[in-house]
């Protein structure tokens, strides 16, 4: 969180990647801007060859459950998605300044082997009725790497991607099929109101949103089909990898 000495990090001609989440609270995110300060402080050493975001879907904010593609303007309604805007910003102005090719993937929920809300489901903490739940959105660890990989091996990359599995879900839904790939008793059901009462703010903020991300572009251009194509999938994978 702090500013970086310039000359720390070696990047002529190499593929950069910027996964560090922004700081836990605020509207900038600092982190990217120390960051990008140090890359630039010497301007003999020639750039990175390509530099890639990971960004998060949720600058979309509510979309009322509408498909997006990456021309839908950021309207984040949280500070934490604020923040993922400030860094797309600098990322983007810091790649215009030196010349280097940038681009920023956009990504929703990561699930993989490790990456299930396990003490989640045990804790035994409600979701929202399946009429009520908002929709949700995900991508599996594996194609998130492989969709990682294309984009610095691309001629041409486009400037945004949405990386995802292309079927999103309900949140309730999510939570369902993870806690029977796991075992475990599916969580109990309450309404909206009851929601609003018992479930954290941070909870409640992202029920707040719904959206369902279109991955054509990804596909399509990218060149990238997902090996894990849906939730039910990725979760075999799971279990054949656990």
């Amino acid at each position: 969180d702090q500013p970086l000495a310039s000359g720390l990090i070696d990047i002529q001609n190499a593929w950069l990647y910027y996964l560090a989440p922004p700081p836990a609270s605020g509207v900038n995110d600092t982190r990217m801007c120390h960051f990008t300060v140090a890359l630039t402080g010497d301007e003999t050493r020639p750039p990175p060859e390509r530099a890639v975001l990971i960004s998060t879907t949720g600058i979309y904010g509510d979309c009322a459950g509408d498909w997006i593609t990456e021309d839908r303007p950021a309207a984040p309604l949280v500070d934490r998605a604020r923040r993922r805007v400030d860094a797309e910003q600098v990322f983007t102005g810091w790649a215009q300044g030196i010349g280097t090719s940038a681009v920023i993937l956009r990504v929703p929920g990561i699930y993989g082997p490790n990456r299930l809300p396990l003490k989640r489901l045990q804790s035994g903490a409600p979701v929202l009725s399946e009429t009520e739940s908002p929709w949700s959105n995900r991508i599996h660890a594996t194609d998130l790497v492989r969709s990682c990989m294309a984009v610095v091996r691309h001629d041409n990359p486009a400037a945004i991607y949405n990386i995802c599995d292309g079927h999103p879900s309900t949140m309730t839904d999510y939570f369902n099929q993870v806690a029977d790939y796991l075992g475990l008793a599916r969580p109990p059901v309450i309404s909206r109101t009851q929601a609003d009462k018992q479930l954290t703010a941070g909870m409640l903020s992202y029920l707040a949103e719904s959206k369902r991300i279109d991955n054509s572009l990804m596909r399509e251009h990218l060149g990238v089909d997902p090996v894990y194509p849906d939730l039910a999938a990725g979760l075999l994978a799971c279990k054949k990898t656990c």
